[in-house]
């Protein structure tokens, strides 16, 4: 199974932090990385609770998995642990056989230096995600996440 795993420090209360990955608004704020724009179609942040979402690459030469230049992903929220835990299982809207498959993204939060600990994990990635690639796009929403919170 192949995975990522990226931590970033983020200098904001964890409460902080939370609250920015469970709001629709937020997410479509930080959570795409550079090169990129977010629309959130669907936004239902409980246990259980289901979205989508669509990342369209703003270069025209960029190939998305889902359409030219778009990468569209629905899933479920599967455990919701405030301040501390979330898991999503996720997969692309593709045809492509090798973008298919269920993605599961764990974020886990921890108290560190004055701030919060974010690790973003991705387990499952399916053979169209080259994990470079994963982890570079992780590490831009994340600062962008760093840049949302702590300017709040």
């Amino acid at each position: 199974m192949r995975s990522t795993r990226v931590t970033l420090l983020v200098r904001a209360p964890r409460a902080a932090v939370w609250r920015a990955l469970v709001d629709a608004d937020a997410i479509a704020r930080w959570r795409v990385p550079d090169g990129m724009t977010c629309e959130v179609h669907e936004f239902d942040a409980r246990e259980g609770g289901r979205f989508r979402i669509s990342l369209t690459y703003t270069g025209p030469d960029v190939v998305g998995k889902s359409e030219a230049n778009t990468d569209t992903y629905h899933g479920v929220f599967t455990t919701m642990r405030a301040d501390e835990t979330l898991v999503e299982t996720l997969e692309f809207e593709s045809d492509d056989p090798a973008a298919g498959g269920t993605m599961v993204q764990t974020t886990t939060l921890a108290d560190a230096n004055g701030g919060t600990e974010v690790t973003i994990a991705h387990d499952g990635l399916p053979e169209a995600v080259a994990p470079a690639d994963n982890e570079a796009g992780t590490r831009m929403a994340l600062a962008n996440l760093a840049a949302f919170v702590e300017g709040s």
